[in-house]
């Protein structure tokens, strides 16, 4: 089976052509080799993947004959991902909610209205010349 088309079925991509975009862009190695769309997976491959600044490794351990149920995912593939990796992706979540909280920065258009009546109200506006 190739490369994008194995990608797809476990689920790793949600359409085909992303997958084998990815391939293409050297996301995909097989066998600690960069692989194209069209290179033939088989059962014992060890495959690593980055996705979503994670990477990605798992093994082959038979081919399925088209796209799976998440549940029978494990029949196919021993994942072999760090967990690591999962906890990294969490605190890059995290960091980037400490630095700018949704919702704050720019004020929006209706908060931009509140706050010029809130000073037309409040202050006398005089003119200096």
């Amino acid at each position: 089976m190739r490369i994008d088309k194995l990608l797809w079925c476990l689920r790793y991509y949600k359409t085909r052509s992303i997958a084998s975009e990815a391939v293409k862009k050297g996301h995909v190695a097989v066998n600690g080799q960069a692989a194209k769309a069209s290179r033939e997976v088989f059962p014992m491959d060890k495959i690593t993947l980055r996705k979503d600044q994670i990477n990605y490794k798992f093994t082959v351990l038979d081919i399925p004959q088209n796209r799976l149920g998440a549940k029978l995912l494990d029949m196919y593939r021993k994942d072999e991902t760090p967990k690591e990796a999962f906890e990294h992706l969490e605190l890059l979540k995290l960091s980037k909610e400490h630095y700018r909280a949704n919702g704050t920065g720019r004020p929006t258009k209706k908060e931009r209205r509140d706050i010029d009546d809130y000073l037309e109200d409040n202050f006398e506006f005089e003119d200096y010349e």
